[in-house]
């Protein structure tokens, strides 16, 4: 440990470097289920009632447990008086950065303690070198989570030749990233069951270990969501009903049932594919719970028909070790092989991080000049854009009045249910009419994607509304996403520049 002083400081300061050079938006649920859930539930005051909870918070799909960390981190940020909005932004995504530090380390420490050092060495290179691990591993989504509580677990698991499993510890860790994100234990089935037949005293782990771990974790999530809930709310079992049982999830979306095996895990995986499949192969038998753990995973989420790349990012620390494995073994050809790594993961890395889909973040800075000056009151922003597009009141932290299209599912069973959002797009031009049928109720800024423009025209001449700007969003624009989003203001009386 005394060594890994060094590398503990090197790798904070390049995922801090990291957290930085990510400025872009991946998936609604990095705000909508963290930072916008923690920034309500440390500012809803009387006088400062603003924020906002998605479906899933009414439903109790979600708990409070992860989000508490980021209100932890606001609470403090407010007592200090230093509650100013780009702190909010920065420091939860600094907070995650600092523990995905911890975690690469866990991760060179473990292999090194199995292997060697030169193993662990290349299984920490292809670990930093990963695009996706690269693009995630700062943002607050419970994915993330998620991934980094999977590796802290790893370390203590009870792999044949370690001598530094704890079972209590390991499964404690899992428990909580069960806590975090129910889905966290589809990995972890293949883990515990071989270890539970490889166990001895098989009684002692469960009676000892399971059971008191497992009634903690549940004890502590109860408790934390009837805190913030007032009520009780065992989230981990609704959260199942509505994502398996009842499949509700393909509202979102559904992909045929090989996606993850010729996309998702392929891109996740980049150039690192080649070398996590020699490493598959090169691979002492030990490993192969590892392996069979990957496999397992992308063949549960395969039968879901709702699939996303983030989804099985817990997977890819495994990953990581074959192809540090295969890396090594590469004798003459592992200077080449680590460059090709490297400079193949450089480019997707930054593209996703700087420029493809920043757009979102970028608007909110607009939407924060608002807050400075004496017009906030007048102020009512809407935002027109596909539900969840951009982040909301954890990045503006002022009570301005905002709105955007909402498309919650349908959780009564009307066949003919339509979301606002898709009601919205089939005319918009209709819809805005209608809804603003009287001056009075018009909105002073309207945000949209470039695709809209055209459409609705009409409206904003009639309404007297300006471009005052433009923000690039992304190169591939589609269907109702476009390359750039547009901020309209309604030009004030008199006003007839």
């Amino acid at each position: 440990a005394a060594g890994s002083a060094p590398l503990l400081a090197f790798t904070v300061a390049l995922r801090t470097l990291n957290c930085f050079l990510v400025q872009t938006s991946f998936v609604p649920d990095e705000y909508w289920q963290t930072l916008e859930v923690a920034h309500r539930m440390v500012f809803k005051y009387p006088l400062r009632n603003y924020g906002y909870l998605t479906w899933e918070w009414a439903t109790g799909l979600r708990g409070y447990s992860y989000p508490l960390m980021f209100a932890s981190i606001y609470k403090a940020l407010e007592l200090l008086d230093k509650d100013d909005v780009q702190l909010l932004i920065w420091v939860p995504r600094l907070a995650q950065a600092v523990l995905a530090a911890f975690a690469d380390v866990k991760l060179y420490s473990l292999v090194r303690h199995l292997e060697n050092a030169e193993t662990a060495k290349c299984v920490y290179f292809c670990q930093l070198c990963s695009w996706f691990t690269w693009y995630s591993c700062t943002r607050t989504l419970t994915n993330t989570m998620e991934t980094l509580l999977t590796i802290f677990a790893l370390s203590y698991y009870p792999i044949k030749g370690s001598k530094m499993g704890s079972s209590c510890k390991y499964l404690a860790l899992v428990a909580l990233a069960i806590v975090v994100r129910p889905t966290a234990v589809i990995p972890w089935i293949p883990l515990v069951f071989t270890h539970f037949l490889q166990e001895q005293r098989k009684s002692d782990l469960i009676l000892h270990n399971c059971i008191p771990v497992g009634l903690v974790a549940v004890g502590i999530s109860l408790i934390i969501d009837r805190v913030f809930f007032g009520e009780w709310v065992l989230v981990q079992l609704n959260f199942l009903k509505f994502n398996v049982l009842q499949n509700l999830g393909t509202f979102y979306g559904s992909h045929p049932w090989h996606w993850y095996f010729t996309q998702g895990l392929p891109v996740i995986l980049g150039t690192h594919l080649p070398f996590f499949i020699h490493g598959c192969v090169l691979a002492p038998k030990r490993y192969h719970i590892f392996l069979l753990a990957v496999i397992w995973t992308v063949l549960v989420y395969s039968m879901l028909s709702h699939k996303e790349f983030r989804f099985i990012y817990p997977v890819l620390p495994f990953c990581m070790v074959f192809c540090g494995y295969s890396l090594q073994h590469l004798k003459a050809w592992k200077k080449s092989a680590a460059s090709f790594l490297f400079l193949s993961n450089l480019l997707p890395a930054l593209y996703t991080g700087l420029i493809h889909q920043r757009g979102s973040l970028d608007v909110m800075r607009h939407i924060q000049q608002l807050c400075n000056n004496s017009y906030q009151s007048q102020a009512f922003v809407f935002i027109m854009m596909p539900c969840h597009s951009t982040p909301f009141y954890s990045h503006v932290h002022c009570p301005l009045k905002m709105r955007f299209l909402q498309c919650p599912p349908d959780l009564t069973g009307n066949e003919n249910y339509t979301d606002e959002a898709d009601v919205f797009y089939s005319n918009p031009l209709g819809w805005l009419n209608k809804e603003f049928y009287n001056d009075t109720l018009l909105p002073s800024h309207l945000i949209f994607f470039s695709v809209l423009e055209q459409e609705i025209s009409p409206f904003l001449a009639l309404r007297g509304y300006e471009k005052t700007a433009t923000v690039f969003h992304t190169h591939v624009p589609q269907g109702r996403v476009g390359s750039h989003i547009y901020i309209y203001r309604k030009k004030k009386p008199g006003m007839n520049h």
